[in-house]
């Protein structure tokens, strides 16, 4: 699992966010499925940050936020993220010579069906 969250940060308030973004970070790595994270800073736009996690999967990602130590280190920087879909499965992976592929784990009826909605407007994963 993939996790990708992207901050509007203003430029005198970046070595501040920095110091919180790599606690956060820290923070997470701590728990179990972590398997690597990043903090960056976009090149062409100083004040658009991202935070990239990767995890074993869904499970570990959803334990690790609702662990007390990410709700006290890491909560307040995710809470500022751009709103936008941020977890994303991974279904292509590359590491040197090596390609692992994977099939979606998403449900039949994802784009149809949802909490307290008997019929979501279908939205299509491309996958099909």
């Amino acid at each position: 699992m993939l996790v990708v969250t992207r901050y509007r940060v203003e430029e005198d308030e970046g070595r501040a966010f920095l110091a919180d973004a790599r606690l956060a970070l820290s923070t997470l790595a701590g728990r179990p499925g972590f398997l690597r994270g990043h903090v960056g800073r976009a090149t062409d736009d100083p004040m658009l940050w991202v935070l990239s996690t990767e995890w074993g999967g869904v499970g570990a990602y959803r334990r690790a936020l609702s662990s007390y130590e990410v709700k006290m280190h890491a909560t307040p920087v995710l809470q500022r993220a751009v709103e936008e879909p941020s977890a994303y499965e991974v279904l292509e992976s590359v590491s040197g010579p090596e390609h692992e592929s994977a099939a979606s784990h998403r449900a039949a009826d994802a784009g149809t069906a949802g909490p307290g909605s008997a019929a979501a407007p279908h939205v299509g994963s491309g996958l099909d």
